[in-house]
């Protein structure tokens, strides 16, 4: 891939497909910023080399719309803020108003054009929005990997119509980490899957199944691999439409040797909601109405170890509710085993599992946290990323 360092900027219209597609509370305040601190790299070169500098991102899911509470105002605010300096935020992200502002910035200015999405032509990649973003920039940089995986207008459609294309830092970096899973991963190479659902990883799971040496799954999906085993688990949550996928993998783990480790303990509770009836169930069996919210210290103990033993871990998926700190245990373990091991490429594929390892203050301790959950799962999957692919 092009760099942004291989690419001439000063006094050119740059336009930096960014992902600012952040959390915000009622009071439509940011609560975390990571994603607009990953693009700031980016950013600061294209100001620095004298480029007039175009941001653009989506926000939410408008539908198409324009809506205030998904306004990128906020965003805005909290870039000027990181940036020390003004960052002009747009009325709109196309029409004629948005021209005369872009044809009025001068080397080192920043403008923030509106949410994205407040036009369904956007979504659609039809070939006039396309063309209509593409009129605003002589560069186009991708640095927005969270959406590379859309073949949208901003991520993927508007690259043809503009004479230069290249990757931004944060691009560059997800792939210099995340290339090398695909493709020949430092042995042993250990993956961890959690999450809710068996189907929405199974073909991650059969692309890593070709590359692993061991795979430790935990969180709900795991109630439907112990399901197909035969296994009693309570009234935890299975896809009963997916026990005989679920089986087929655990067959095809052992022809292709691979170890699946699933949890052998849990932590489990008669009643979510109030948390009530919480118990450790010291085997792989829940009992009848009882539920599983996390990985029990047996589990913990086996999983610690195959990660401590890897030279490349991947991990994507809570291993239990962490949202909640009483079934939060499971998760942060996982998170302090990749960080305690120093020898090993450790990658945490975004998503629930990046804010996991922030949240117990391990993000720093790991080699890198994917800001696309999505499109790291896909580019591990084997499938071609649109807004990867676009970039030439």
């Amino acid at each position: 891939m092009k760099a942004i360092t291989d690419v001439e900027l000063g006094n050119k219209r740059v336009f930096i497909r960014v992902d600012f597609n952040v959390p915000l509370d009622k009071a439509r305040q940011i609560t975390d910023d990571n994603r607009i601190r990953a693009a700031l790299p980016t950013i600061r070169h294209a100001i620095d080399k004298g480029a007039r500098v175009i941001l653009a991102s989506h926000l939410g899911r408008p539908g198409g719309k324009r809506s205030p509470k998904d306004s990128l105002e906020p965003a805005g605010q909290r870039l000027s803020e990181l940036l020390e300096s003004d960052v002009i935020l747009a009325d709109d992200c196309v029409g004629d108003g948005v021209k005369k502002l872009v044809s009025g910035l001068k080397a080192g200015q920043v403008v923030l054009l509106e949410n994205l999405r407040f036009h369904e032509e956007e979504e659609a990649n039809t070939e006039e929005f396309a063309r209509a973003l593409a009129s605003l920039s002589d560069v186009w940089v991708q640095d927005a990997f969270g959406t590379a995986h859309r073949a949208h207008a901003s991520t993927a459609g508007m690259a043809k119509f503009v004479k230069e294309r290249c990757a931004g830092f944060l691009v560059l970096k997800e792939m210099k980490f995340l290339g090398p899973l695909v493709k020949h991963p430092d042995k042993p190479y250990v993956a961890v899957l959690g999450g809710a659902k068996v189907s929405d990883k199974l073909k991650v799971i059969e692309q890593l199944l070709t590359k692993v040496d061991a795979l430790c799954v935990g969180g709900a999906m795991a109630y439907t691999f112990l399901a197909a085993e035969g296994v009693d688990v309570g009234a935890s949550r299975v896809e009963k439409d997916h026990l005989e996928t679920a089986r087929r993998i655990l067959e095809r783990s052992g022809r292709q040797n691979v170890q699946l480790l699933l949890p052998v303990d849990h932590l489990a509770v008669r009643d979510l909601a109030s948390g009530e009836g919480k118990e450790l169930v010291n085997q792989k069996a829940i009992p009848t109405g009882m539920l599983g919210v996390d990985i029990g210290p047996q589990t913990i103990s086996r999983f610690a170890e195959r990660i401590r033993g890897a030279r490349t871990v991947f991990w994507n998926g809570p291993m239990g509710i962490f949202e909640t700190p009483a079934y939060a245990e499971g998760t942060r373990a996982i998170a302090k085993a990749m960080a305690d091991n120093r020898d090993a490429i450790t990658v945490v594929g975004g998503g629930d599992s990046a804010a996991a390892v922030e949240k117990f203050g391990y993000a720093s301790k790991v080699s890198h946290v994917s800001t696309g959950g999505g499109a790291s799962l896909e580019l591990l999957e084997g499938r071609d990323l649109p807004g990867i692919a676009a970039i030439g």
